[in-house]
């Protein structure tokens, strides 16, 4: 099993967390279509990523939240 897919998904959030504006469902689902768009230029596919990772709305869900709640603890 290649583990391409989970880092693919890992940088991406990395990169596109602060860009993402809430944790309600349509932004979920707005930054998994970014994501897939982003996964397919390099040749990476949902089934790839889902492998290793399972849920990609459960992962990019639970990233969120917990970037969100880091951003309201600051200050």
């Amino acid at each position: 099993m290649s583990a391409r897919g989970t880092n693919f998904l890992h940088e991406w959030l990395s990169e596109n967390l602060p860009t993402i504006t809430g944790s309600d469902i349509i932004s979920v689902a707005d930054a998994i279509q970014r994501m897939t768009r982003a996964a397919k230029l390099r040749g990476i596919g949902m089934e790839e990523i889902e492998e290793e990772t399972g849920s990609v709305y459960e992962t990019v869900f639970d990233a969120i939240v917990h970037h969100d709640s880091g951003h309201h603890n600051e200050g």
